[in-house]
């Protein structure tokens, strides 16, 4: 079994910083992601969003893992369940693989909470579990798969698809200026 923990700072509020998280699949900053179901969605009575999402992932298995683990298949799965506390400004997400479990078990939990010091910023603790069993050279593989956590968690993506948000306030934002300028041009011809 092999442990992975990270931290990050993101320099942005935490309500952008988790609106990009419920929104960062598909992307062409991560194209391993290839589809993303709402299972369920709802809102409890102390107004927590839950949320339970399968992932559809294509990952490139190099041939010998694939001659390691028996099989050539690449399209996997991933269940994830997510709790948003808007009141206590928390986003808890736990997510876990449910294709190859008799292989490989890879548990992931990520928590976005504002930055105690800076309210502008955003903090992510991660963690992942990850175990291989049954096959030989399962700590190699283990730590194979730890590097690929650690190096996908750059956070580009995320920071990919808050710009992308940003991008599209901005566009929505001028269009709607330029739609009250009109409106008011033509409110004052019509008076006129």
């Amino acid at each position: 079994m092999k442990i992975w923990t990270s931290e990050h700072v993101f320099d942005h509020p935490w309500e952008t910083v988790t609106t990009a998280a419920m929104q960062k699949y598909p992307n062409p900053m991560n194209p391993s992601v290839v589809g993303v179901d709402v299972l369920d969605r709802h809102i409890d009575s102390s107004g927590k969003l839950h949320s339970h999402r399968l992932l559809s992932t294509e990952w490139g298995i190099p041939s010998i893992v694939k001659s390691l683990i028996g099989t050539s298949r690449t399209k996997t799965y991933v269940q994830e369940h997510s709790i948003v506390d808007p009141l206590k400004k928390t986003m808890e997400l736990k997510s876990s693989n449910i294709s190859f479990t008799n292989l490989v078990s890879v548990d992931e939990r990520l928590v976005y909470k504002p930055h105690p010091h800076e309210p502008d910023k955003t903090v992510l603790t991660q963690e992942a579990i990850i175990s291989v069993k049954g096959v030989s050279l399962s700590s190699y593989l283990e730590g194979l798969m730890a590097n690929t956590i650690s190096s996908n968690a750059n956070k580009v993506t995320l920071e990919w698809v808050i710009n992308r948000l940003n991008a599209e306030i901005e566009e929505f934002t001028a269009s709607a200026r330029g739609t009250m300028r009109n409106s008011m041009a033509a409110a004052a011809f019509v008076e006129k």
